[in-house]
């Protein structure tokens, strides 16, 4: 037994994942070059190696979640070290490199995410207190952004990170909304454009950075932050304390860490979201200190994982449809950020959060809503 293959075998003892064995979380190993390319790499060697085929699982998503809940945290090699220090060094989400994520990811392709989404394209997590389907779960979580809000008819509303227009055509159809939505996307304007023409709903290809003297009755940012970075946090919050009337309501729907970081995870950096990293509670704490007063802060976490299995089922079963444009690489790749994302919220390593901030404090006390 080779030196690496110890060591890793040694690092995921007690998970109860093994190498080749009969289980269907267990990690059929194709190559054994793949040992090597893990201690060297870490992360983005396990990631690269999925995608060349090196190794197999039936159930990757649990092989990550059971990996995770007894690996904890680890001596930083030097290459690690260094991807540390450059994001310190560079402002890796700066207004030059805002627009990266949108040409990477976002304007992957609208067959893509129409396939693989619900009904109206929401692509954060769903709310599963009581539904049964995606389709469910996203409109109880848009519906719950609105109540939380105490959304009206006729208020305005910014959208920093609007997606292909989820939030906007929901809070106009059912709430009355008028709203303004920003993104890095032109896939997503142009979508928004062409479906929401009848709808109050106005959808600019613009960077939060750019947003000028607007005034609005409430801010709404569902999935965006992550894209910020940790040297931008403040001037995000500055953006919406700017842009937010003074008894208006501000609602950050992010992923969080539990821990601080400088830096996003290599894999997924590199071939999904670039430039991205997933904020701490105390990141963004700090950020809003003396801006807001938070509100509330609701976790639910767990419904990340019936919506990554909700999405890959959905991906799945229309590859057949999408396999010639996107190629076999491709579909590796996308599984194994799905799965991965799944099993890593199945473990609770990362979490969901919805924040609601205001400039002042609700005259006697903010009502929580679930």
């Amino acid at each position: 037994m080779s030196q690496s293959k110890r060591l890793i075998e040694e690092t995921i003892k007690g998970s109860g994942v093994k190498f080749n064995g009969d289980q269907p979380w267990d990690i059929q190993v194709l190559d054994d070059r793949f040992y090597d390319r893990v201690v060297r790499q870490r992360s983005m060697g396990i990631g690269e190696a999925y995608m060349d085929g090196w190794i197999e699982c039936q159930n990757l998503d649990e092989a990550i979640a059971r990996i995770v809940r007894v690996y904890g945290d680890y001596v930083p090699r030097v290459k690690d070290i260094w991807i540390t220090l450059r994001a310190m060094i560079l402002n890796k989400q700066s207004k030059n490199r805002a627009y990266e994520v949108g040409l990477k990811h976002y304007d992957t392709g609208n067959d893509l995410f129409e396939k693989m989404l619900d009904k109206r394209l929401a692509y954060s997590c769903g709310y599963w207190k009581e539904a049964k389907t995606l389709d469910e779960a996203q409109e109880a979580k848009l519906d719950l952004i609105c109540r939380k809000l105490s959304l009206k008819p006729g208020d305005k509303v910014l959208d920093i990170g609007c997606g292909w227009g989820s939030f906007a055509s929901y809070a106009a159809e059912k709430y009355g909304a008028h709203v303004v939505g920003i993104t890095v996307s032109q896939e997503q304007v142009d979508f928004a454009k062409e479906h929401f023409r009848d709808l109050p709903i106005e959808v600019r290809y613009q960077d939060y950075r750019n947003m000028k003297n607007e005034k609005f009755d409430h801010i709404v940012s569902v999935g965006q932050v992550e894209h910020v970075g940790y040297k931008n946090y403040r001037d995000y919050m500055k953006v919406a304390h700017r842009c937010l009337k003074d008894d208006g309501l501000f609602l950050l729907h992010t992923i969080g860490n539990t821990v601080s970081t400088k830096r996003g995870e290599p894999w997924m950096e590199k071939y999904i979201f670039p430039n991205g990293m997933v904020p701490s509670a105390k990141q963004l704490s700090q950020a809003s200190e003396n801006l807001f007063v938070m509100e509330d802060w609701h976790n639910f976490s767990a419904y990340y994982d019936n919506t990554l299995m909700a999405w890959f089922k959905n991906f799945d079963e229309h590859w057949p449809q999408m396999s010639e444009k996107y190629g076999d690489r491709f579909y590796r790749m996308w599984k194994y950020y799905l799965l991965s994302c799944a099993g890593a919220f199945r473990a609770r390593q990362l979490q969901l959060w919805q924040i609601v901030y205001s400039k002042h404090g609700v005259m006697g006390g903010y009502q929580s809503i679930r």
